[in-house]
C-alpha cells in the first residue's frame, strides 16, 4: 500500500507538471517590452517618459506616460520599425541640413517608418500618422495613454518583441511661445509647422521584466510586480515546490507504513 500510494502521489505531481508544461509554451509566446523615453538630441525638450507594450500574438496593448511636453497641444506618437533602420533613437549626426534640430525624416535612418499610430480612437495603422485630432494633447504637459486590441502583422509583432522598434512622441516648441508655429514647415505636411511633427521624446522598446506601468506614471517606483522579476520563473518555482512536496509526502507515507509493519 505504501509503494502504491507513493506512486499515485508522484503520478499526480507529474500530471500537474505536465499541465504546466502545456501551459508554459503559450505564455512564452507572449512578451512585454518597455522603453525609457528621453529627449531627442537638439530639439530642446526637457521631458521624459516610459512606454510599455504587451504583445499577445498579433495584438498589442500599449501603455505610455510622459511629462515635460508642450502643454495642451496634440502630440502624435508612434511605434517605428524598419528592417534597414538602426533600431535606435537619432543623434545629431542624423541632422542632414545642419540646423541643430532633428526632423522626423532626418530621424528615419535611426528608427524607420511608422508601423503603429498611437491614436486614442479609430485607426492605429500608419495611415493615421498625422491624424492630429486623435492624439493625446498632453494637458499641463503630461501625457497619459493606454490602448489595447491594436492589431499588427507577424513581422511587426516579431520586431517589437525582438527589441527592434522605437517609440517616438512628436511635437516641440523651439521658440517657447506655447504653441506650434514658426516659418519652417513640416516635411510630412506643409500645412503644419515643423514644430508640430518634429520628434520630442524617443525610446527603444526592449525586453521588460515588468507586467505593468510603474505606479505614479513615469516614476520608477514599485508596481504591481514588485519583487517578482519573471512570472515564468515564479510558475516554474511553484511547480518545483509542488513536485518536491508531492515526493516528500509520498516518502513520508511510505516511511510511516514501513514503521507500522516493523512495530
Amino acid at each position: 500500500m505504501g509503494r502504491t500510494r507513493m506512486r499515485l502521489t508522484i503520478g499526480s505531481a507529474i500530471g500537474v507538471l505536465a499541465m504546466l508544461g502545456w501551459a508554459l509554451p503559450a505564455a512564452a509566446a507572449d512578451s512585454t517590452v518597455q522603453a525609457d523615453l528621453k529627449p531627442v538630441a537638439g530639439n530642446g525638450v526637457q521631458g521624459s517618459g516610459k512606454a510599455m507594450v504587451q504583445i499577445t500574438g498579433n495584438t498589442l496593448t500599449v501603455t505610455m506616460a510622459a511629462t515635460g511636453l508642450l502643454p495642451d497641444n496634440p502630440h502624435a506618437a508612434h511605434i517605428h520599425f524598419g528592417a534597414e533602420a538602426r533600431h535606435e533613437c537619432p543623434n545629431l549626426g542624423d541632422d542632414t541640413d545642419k540646423d541643430g534640430h532633428l526632423t522626423t525624416t532626418e530621424g528615419g535612418p535611426a528608427y524607420g517608418p511608422v508601423v503603429v499610430s498611437l491614436t486614442k480612437t479609430g485607426d492605429t495603422s500608419a495611415k493615421s500618422v498625422l491624424a492630429i485630432d486623435r492624439y493625446d494633447t498632453a494637458p499641463g504637459g503630461d501625457l497619459q495613454y493606454e490602448r489595447g486590441s491594436i492589431q499588427v502583422s507577424d513581422e511587426v509583432a516579431a520586431a517589437i518583441a525582438a527589441g527592434k522598434s522605437v517609440v517616438v512622441i512628436h511635437g516641440v516648441d523651439y521658440d517657447h511661445d506655447g504653441a506650434y508655429g514658426g516659418s519652417k514647415k513640416s516635411e510630412l505636411d506643409p500645412s503644419l509647422p515643423t514644430e508640430a511633427t518634429d520628434p520630442a521624446l524617443c525610446g527603444v522598446l526592449t525586453a521588460s521584466q515588468m507586467s505593468g506601468m510603474p505606479a505614479g506614471g513615469v516614476q520608477t517606483g514599485g508596481g504591481s510586480t514588485a519583487g517578482v522579476e519573471d512570472p515564468g520563473l515564479l510558475i516554474g518555482g511553484g511547480a518545483a515546490v509542488l513536485f518536491g512536496a508531492a515526493l516528500f509526502g509520498g516518502a513520508l507515507i511510505g516511511r510511516r507504513k514501513l514503521a507500522g509493519r516493523a512495530s
